[in-house]
């Protein structure tokens, strides 16, 4: 059964009537096919008025949908035979972290090009978010990503990440085995990669569990993710002593995609099927399909070319030394605004 958030109520109890006149029809008893198609519009237009203008909260919890598509489900209908790699080499396999290489089509220039990809997997059923881990990857997942770095950048592969995390995991264990560490690591290795890279935030960007997998050449997210310092719960949980409060707290973080675009910490935003990724996977996987082939597929271009890797490089390098200036010019310039109001 299709889940439905709390302000999507309205919408529930159409698609319930929706439903049921699909199944009267079908019985082949009544043609209501006019019924159903007036129905449909209606449905359509609902979607459209509650998705317009999203609270901040409300965006939180559609990037927590338990129907959005996974990493796993974006590289099984993306790549071509993906082969998943397994463990770090020192302690363990961290199923919160995927990783492994599949063939993506890049299109007449390039063709069909093997491709390093990296994932964090939440899991849908209970035995799998155990497994999954709730996408909140340990120390030896961060250094099962760095080894598979490593392997592709021997290789000469481009390296897509696919974030989706409410955080790193911050258990006893995690902190014994150098939680902090293996993630500062994480992102130093993707500093120093000398390839062609990209990120896409899919659902939640967490804290710095998603920062590790997350510096690249180019930085996108799903029309309707996230991507913050913290999350709500644990911000508010900090400021104000009670979680409870996250609704506050996620309209002071600007974590949307919107506000992250306008402070220049992505680089473009990509657009959702009508009503969110998880009422139609299909048109979301093509819309992310397109930007991999125009971003990627650029870096990757770049990189063949004489000088092309050392550039790339440095661009990336000035990319992240530019975030904070770039941010803090347009919280500025809201700020100005904000007061002159």
């Amino acid at each position: 059964m299709e889940a439905y958030l709390d302000f999507e109520k309205p919408l529930a109890l159409l698609e319930q009537k929706l439903a049921e006149l699909k199944g009267i029809s079908k019985s082949g008893d009544l043609d209501l096919s006019s019924e159903i198609l007036s129905l449909e519009k209606k449905v359509e237009k609902v979607v459209k008025d509650l998705y317009k203008n999203l609270s901040p909260w409300q965006r939180v919890q559609v990037s927590r949908h338990p129907s959005r598509p996974y990493a796993r489900d974006y590289i099984d209908n993306l790549f071509q035979g993906f082969y998943e790699l397994h463990g770090d080499r020192t302690f363990a396999d961290d199923q919160a972290l995927l990783g492994g290489i599949g063939f993506f089509n890049f299109g007449s220039k390039l063709g069909v090009q093997p491709v390093m990809i990296l994932g964090q997997q939440k899991g849908r059923s209970t035995k799998q978010k155990m497994e999954r881990n709730f996408g909140m990857a340990r120390p030896e997942g961060y250094r099962k990503a760095m080894r598979l770095m490593d392997l592709a950048e021997r290789a000469r592969l481009p390296l897509l990440t696919l974030i989706d995390t409410p955080g790193a995991y911050p258990g006893l264990d995690a902190e014994e085995r150098g939680q902090a560490q293996a993630i500062a690591e994480s992102i130093a290795r993707m500093y120093r990669y000398k390839g062609p890279s990209m990120a896409v935030v899919i659902g939640e960007g967490g804290s710095g569990g998603a920062l590790a997998i997350g510096i690249a050449d180019s930085v996108h997210m799903m029309e309707y993710s996230t991507y913050s310092v913290i999350s709500p719960e644990s911000c508010a949980s900090i400021l104000w002593n009670d979680s409870t409060l996250a609704e506050g707290a996620s309209e002071k973080l600007r974590m949307s995609a919107k506000d992250l675009l306008e402070f220049k910490i992505i680089d473009s935003i990509i657009p959702e099927a009508l009503g969110g990724a998880h009422r139609n996977w299909e048109g979301t996987f093509g819309n992310l399909a397109r930007v991999i082939q125009k971003s990627l597929g650029s870096h990757l271009e770049e990189s063949l070319k004489e000088k092309g890797l050392a550039t790339l490089m440095e661009q990336r390098f000035q990319r992240y030394r530019a975030l904070g200036s770039s941010a803090l010019t347009s919280l500025a310039g809201v700020d100005t605004a904000q007061r002159r109001a």
